[in-house]
């Protein structure tokens, strides 16, 4: 369920303490971590982290005037959510926070790029801030080109 919040603060007011106390949590991480010149607002009804226009001037594909996309942070109906791009984009990389999950000693309820969790201690936040600042915004802008390239070849050959 999105939020019609238009701040971060707003956002966070609108939760109930529980959710907005585990939702602080992981958004101090996410900040710590996140790669320089990133910026944090809202975006589709969720805290967003994202690559602003005077970076990445296309914006995303499917509205160029929403800025890229980076992360996310939800509050949905049953559940909490961290989403991460980048994991749905990078094979190597969704690859590599299954297998830290794993050694954390979570099993978690994940998407493509979608981390569903009910409660704080479900999400490894230590693996979620190595996973924010593994790469750079340069790294992230050329993942995301090389994804859209192959989905425009993918497109021609049908």
């Amino acid at each position: 369920m999105q939020s019609k919040a238009t701040t971060v603060d707003e956002y966070l007011g609108e939760l109930p303490e529980d959710r907005r106390a585990a939702i602080k949590k992981v958004r101090q991480v996410i900040k710590k971590n996140l790669p320089k010149g990133m910026a944090e607002g809202m975006q589709y009804g969720m805290i967003g982290y994202f690559i602003p226009h005077k970076i990445y001037p296309a914006g995303y594909h499917c509205d160029p005037k929403q800025p890229l996309p980076f992360a996310g942070l939800a509050s949905q109906k049953g559940h909490m959510s961290f989403y991460l791009c980048t994991l749905y984009q990078d094979a190597v990389l969704e690859g590599w926070f299954r297998e830290r999950t794993s050694e954390a000693g979570k099993k978690l309820d994940m998407g493509k790029g979608c981390i569903r969790f009910k409660k704080l201690e479900d999400l490894p936040l230590d693996v979620v801030g190595e996973a924010v600042g593994r790469m750079t915004v340069a790294e992230v802008v050329a993942n995301y080109e090389q994804q859209r390239e192959k989905a425009r070849k993918a497109k021609k050959k049908k």
